[in-house]
């Protein structure tokens, strides 16, 4: 029964309200609104991703289909899995709220953009004397932005239109501290430029500590050479853009241990007839089994939704210590398990620390 319960299935589609093709801007910041818990702590501003490895699951998540419920966590390396599944509605959940207002300037500067070379240059406040041809590789397009000086004029009234895109054209009514946490953002971005990582810091700094930059990741590739992030292409980049345009990627501030964020998400998704698909975890769980029953919590939590049968579990982990898929970068791997077995093993008992998580990665 419980095992059942896991895996919820969608019976019943027929009577539930199909998730729509847009969310109108009120729903879309109700929902952000009523699904989210009180904002936590977590110890890095984590403004971009760290995974190099990450784009070694994407046939992984392809192999799951189209047209489901994508949950994530973190920062943009969300865009490239979304860009790649394609799924109905996408939420991403994260227990600082600055992640939620980083979302919404990275959904301001998607939409106000035309392409990716508009895209970065507004991201990192460059001004291009013409616009690049259509079609570049991302690596390309880096290249070209590198020789171009960051322009605090253009700071100041990209920042001013985000403001005015989200607060006037979107009508989201935010506060002066979700204005003040998006500045902050956008400043690091402005600061740092392409460079910018996982360790960058506007109080104590920039250094990189080894870590992958924001062109690193933009311009890495999967084990084949091929460039799947959301701005290796013009094609990836159109379907994060059409989604963001539709309002279906929807920012949460919510803990993996917490209460009420994910099964809020659940229970929205269950009620209009759908299931998750993929859920992009990072390395959440790692943290989860140092904070007592978190981890119990969050796994009751992920058994409360409903769940396609094939339903995957991103993760990245540390290669120091663990033998997993190789690649290219010794730091870390992405990995896929099947949330069902994985639920399964954690209802018999048998799942007890992050180790036997590890286990069944693949």
């Amino acid at each position: 029964m419980l095992l059942a319960i896991a895996t919820a299935s969608v019976a019943g589609c027929e009577r539930s309200p199909a998730i729509p093709d847009r969310l109108d801007d009120s729903t879309f910041w109700a929902l952000s609104r009523d699904l989210s818990e009180p904002g936590g702590y977590f110890h890095s501003d984590n403004f971009v991703s760290n995974e190099l490895g990450f784009q070694y699951v994407i046939e992984d998540i392809r192999s799951v289909g189209a047209g489901g419920v994508y949950l994530g966590v973190g920062p943009d390396q969300n865009f490239t899995y979304v860009a790649a599944l394609k799924p109905r509605i996408a939420f991403i959940v994260d227990i600082r709220r600055p992640n939620m207002m980083q979302h919404l300037m990275y959904k301001a500067l998607i939409e106000m953009s035309r392409d990716r070379a508009e895209f970065l240059g507004r991201l990192f406040s460059r001004r291009w004397p013409e616009p690049p041809e259509p079609g570049l590789p991302a690596e390309a397009l880096f290249t070209l932005l590198s020789d171009l000086p960051r322009d605090t004029a253009l700071f100041q009234s990209t920042l001013g239109a985000i403001y005015s895109h989200l607060a006037h054209v979107r009508a989201f009514p935010l506060d002066s501290e979700d204005r003040a946490s998006i500045a902050f953002v956008f400043g690091a971005f402005f600061q740092a430029g392409p460079a910018l990582t996982y360790s960058s810091n506007l109080s104590r700094g920039f250094g990189s500590r080894n870590m992958p930059s924001y062109r690193m990741l933009m311009t890495a590739t999967d084990q084949d050479g091929v460039n799947r992030s959301y701005l290796g292409s013009d094609e990836a980049f159109g379907v994060l853009k059409d989604l963001q345009e539709r309002n279906l990627i929807v920012p949460v501030v919510g803990d993996f241990g917490g209460p009420r964020a994910l099964r809020a998400v659940g229970d929205w998704v269950r009620q209009h007839g759908a299931a998750v698909n993929v859920f992009y975890v990072s390395n959440v769980e790692q943290y989860l089994f140092q904070q007592g029953e978190a981890w119990q919590r969050f796994y009751e939590s992920v058994s409360s939704m409903p769940l396609d049968r094939r339903a995957l579990f991103v993760r990245s982990v540390s290669l120091r210590g663990w033998r997993l898929r190789q690649h290219p970068y010794a730091r870390s791997s992405s990995v896929t398990s099947s949330i069902r077995e994985v639920l399964a093993m954690y209802r018999s008992g048998w799942l007890q620390s992050y180790g036997d998580i590890l286990e069944m990665a693949r």
